[in-house]
């Protein structure tokens, strides 16, 4: 296939009958509020492997000949497109490696050492992953599975559209996420085909805008300007066929920065109870920094993966609470005397307000001799609590910094 039709989705579907998880979509009361619209959530950070990506990976090795799946595959990955190559190889009895960037989620890479593959860290960017990734197959004659730029791959990714309208009528547009283009090219297809009025809106980091710029520039250009946390969207070079496809399909390419997908990773935890990664979030990220583009409309978002790093989720949460001004974290230099530290806890208990953590430090140069510093962390209801605490301490003669 050099281009990829709806019947080629169609077919894709059936392929994956009994394979995956016919994901949910969520109306959210919450995000529908924050945005004066009414927003729906496609959940396939619930797929199995954790991400859209086991669509496509599946579609592709289930095209593959006998003698190819005898000969292995290998793929480079951020890591879901490499959990749904080790998924589909370990079903069909492939011999499979995988190929990841060194810095890649250490939660993703054990899930994939988990199916059974070979794992080969190299690279500090899916692109350089995918240089040797290509090498290796060379060598070794072996079969690649390409994470996006490929028509079995789009097909399989596409099927998240079909989904979609049996589970819900009529809508007026969409955001995802975009890295190489796989996901969006797919979806496109379908909605240009079956729902034509359909605003398609991709949605990509301000590090990493290259199918946005491609497009622009009506070539294919390679991007890079500095790191994300959403690492399965780090993409520097995009797909000659997803552009291809993109390039006629799509209304709007917009980015977004790590501060707006943390918020909304947050929020998403907070009142959806849905854990999902930094690329998965970055459609609702966009909705919720542009609600006025969704006033009163009907607007589905693509959770496309949950595959998230335990310690990265531990930074987001703390620093999604300080965002929505929920943490507090001040320092005090006190006169070392006895009732002077009482005299602060007791504002801030007066003030209902947590104490999450207490650091007393005498000993530091920038302590005075007689005085003591003492840092403290503060968690409040809202952005509103926190001011009426910093207004009292105030009126209490405690002077204090600000550190988050």
């Amino acid at each position: 296939m050099e281009d990829v039709r709806l019947e080629d989705i169609i077919n894709a579907r059936r392929v994956l009958n009994n394979i995956i998880h016919y994901t949910p979509l969520y109306r959210s009361n919450t995000f529908s509020k924050l945005c004066d619209a009414d927003v729906y959530l496609k959940a396939e950070s619930l797929q199995k492997t954790g991400s859209f990506k086991v669509r496509g990976a599946y579609v592709k090795i289930a095209s593959l000949t006998e003698e190819q799946k005898r000969n292995g595959v290998i793929a480079a990955s951020a890591g879901n497109h490499g959990q749904g190559v080790a998924y589909a190889s370990k079903i069909h009895g492939i011999d499979c490696t995988i190929v990841m960037p060194v810095n890649a989620s250490p939660a993703k890479v054990s899930a994939i050492r988990g199916y059974n593959a070979n794992i080969i860290l190299y690279g500090s960017l899916y692109d350089q992953s995918w240089q040797k990734a290509l090498e290796i197959a060379k060598e070794n004659n072996l079969i690649l599975i390409h994470a996006f730029d490929d028509p079995h791959v789009i097909a399989g990714q596409g099927t998240i559209a079909l989904e979609l309208i049996e589970q819900i009528k009529d809508f007026d547009v969409i955001t995802l996420p975009i890295g190489g283009g796989g996901l969006a090219a797919g979806i496109s297809i379908v909605l240009r085909a079956l729902k034509p009025d359909v605003e398609i809106i991709g949605v990509q980091s301000n590090a990493f805008d290259a199918m946005k710029r491609s497009i622009e520039d009506g070539r294919i250009v390679e991007v890079s300007k500095g790191s994300t946390i959403a690492d399965g969207i780090a993409v520097k070079h995009p797909g000659e066929l997803t552009y291809k496809i993109l390039s006629r399909n799509i209304d709007e390419i917009v980015t977004i920065d790590d501060d707006e997908i943390i918020k909304s990773i947050f929020l998403l935890m907070e009142r959806s109870k849905l854990v999902v990664e930094p690329a998965g979030a970055v459609g609702l990220a966009y909705m919720l920094s542009n609600p006025d583009r969704f006033r009163r409309k009907k607007a589905i978002t693509i959770l496309s993966g949950g595959n998230i790093d335990m310690y990265l989720l531990g930074q987001i949460v703390s620093k999604g609470l300080v965002k929505t001004g929920r943490m507090l974290k001040i320092a005090i230099q006190l006169v070392d005397r006895p009732g002077e530290l009482k005299r602060v806890i007791d504002t801030i208990v007066a003030n209902r307000v947590n104490i999450v953590e207490v650091l007393h430090d005498r000993l530091s140069q920038d302590v005075a001799v007689g005085s003591a510093k003492v840092t403290l962390s503060l968690e409040t209801e809202d952005a509103e609590h926190t001011q009426r605490l910093m207004n009292s301490l105030r009126e209490n003669n405690i002077e204090f910094s600000i550190l988050s």
